[in-house]
């Protein structure tokens, strides 16, 4: 059997005939197996979802109970059969409940690894290297100018500009899912017991994650209406980044702009998103991290997906991998 049989894109996603079964499909199908809970991979109104507890909890969140005519949680390490085909879900490191999926089918491997990230996350299960064939990588920050720097020393920059600036709030730009919490997670670990306020879009999903036994500290809404200016003096405000872009933002006292991102790395984009303070904190690996990443897999092919395919196809080849471009459709970067 090639590779290329038991796995391969199609337009709905990414494919496995013999099982019968998408991974992550752009489009509703019959059955979807779902890395994590990000809109770009998981979307609402497949027939069956298999996915873990925690993606399924939050595909709940965010879409509503009936997103899905039947679902399926999956165990962490689990075999699972699927019209003879072997899947299993193992730890991605990307957010609450990611997973990548193992698919084994006639002695031949292919993990499909989603996105994931090898820093340390208090906020989700480890990222965990499964030995594979082939094994399909993103490649969101595949280009060696990316190299990320200790999440801690991104928060101690945040927390010193608020020690600097005492009189003014701090607004914080975050994902919804996944890197909201990590922020949130990471001022508690640095020590900061104040109040976090958060923006209404952040609330369910923040009480999920407590819920899941992850302590985030003392949460108040950031609601302006009902209360003065001066309640937000000094204090650091997390919401989603497109919250910042309207008249909300503006009612704070004298805001500093921060966003916390991968993207944060590049100074023009800061610049240009009106970025005062850029905090690097991502939920992809980095340069560093997807070769070691490869090289920890054992795979003798590499897919590369959603991303800059060509820099990391390039080292492949260099150092004797086979490696293509993967060329699916319809992933963007929620997550960073």
């Amino acid at each position: 059997m090639r590779d290329s049989d038991l796995l391969h894109p199609r337009p709905e996603g990414l494919y496995c005939p013999p099982g019968d079964f998408f991974i992550d499909p752009v489009r509703p199908v019959n059955r979807a197996l779902i890395t994590h809970g990000h809109s770009d991979h998981a979307r609402s109104g497949h027939r069956c979802v298999l996915a873990t507890r925690q993606t399924l909890d939050i595909m709940g969140l965010r879409y509503g109970e009936g997103f899905a005519g039947t679902t399926q949680a999956a165990t962490l390490g689990e075999t699972i059969a699927l019209n003879g085909v072997t899947v299993t879900f193992h730890p991605a490191g990307h957010v609450l409940g990611s997973a990548q999926i193992a698919v084994e089918h006639m002695g031949r491997r292919i993990v499909a690894s989603g996105d994931y990230k090898r820093q340390k996350d208090a906020t989700c299960e480890p990222f965990e290297p499964v030995q594979c064939d082939v094994f399909i990588t993103e490649a969101t920050f595949g280009l060696p100018v990316f190299r990320h720097p200790p999440d801690s020393e991104e928060i101690a920059r945040l927390l010193k500009s608020a020690a600097q600036f005492p009189e003014r709030s701090h607004l914080v730009g975050a994902y919804a899912l996944g890197k909201a919490q990590r922020v949130m997670r990471l001022l508690r670990d640095a020590g900061y017991d104040r109040p976090i306020y958060i923006h209404g879009a952040l609330a369910k999903l923040s009480e999920y994650y407590q819920s899941q036994g992850i302590d985030l500290g003392m949460l108040e809404p950031a609601t302006v209406e009902s209360g003065a200016k001066d309640d937000f003096t000094g204090a650091i405000v997390i919401g989603p980044p497109s919250a910042f872009a309207d008249r909300w933002a503006r009612r704070f006292p004298d805001p500093i702009s921060c966003f916390a991102s991968g993207w944060m790395r590049i100074r023009q984009r800061a610049k240009q998103g009106g970025v005062e303070l850029p905090l690097i904190i991502s939920d992809h690996a980095d340069w560093d991290e997807l070769i070691a990443t490869i090289k920890e897999t054992g795979a003798e092919e590499i897919w590369v997906t959603h991303g800059r395919e060509e820099a990391l196809v390039r080292w492949c080849e260099l150092e004797g991998i086979a490696a293509r471009p993967l060329h699916l459709v319809g992933y963007e970067d929620e997550g960073d």
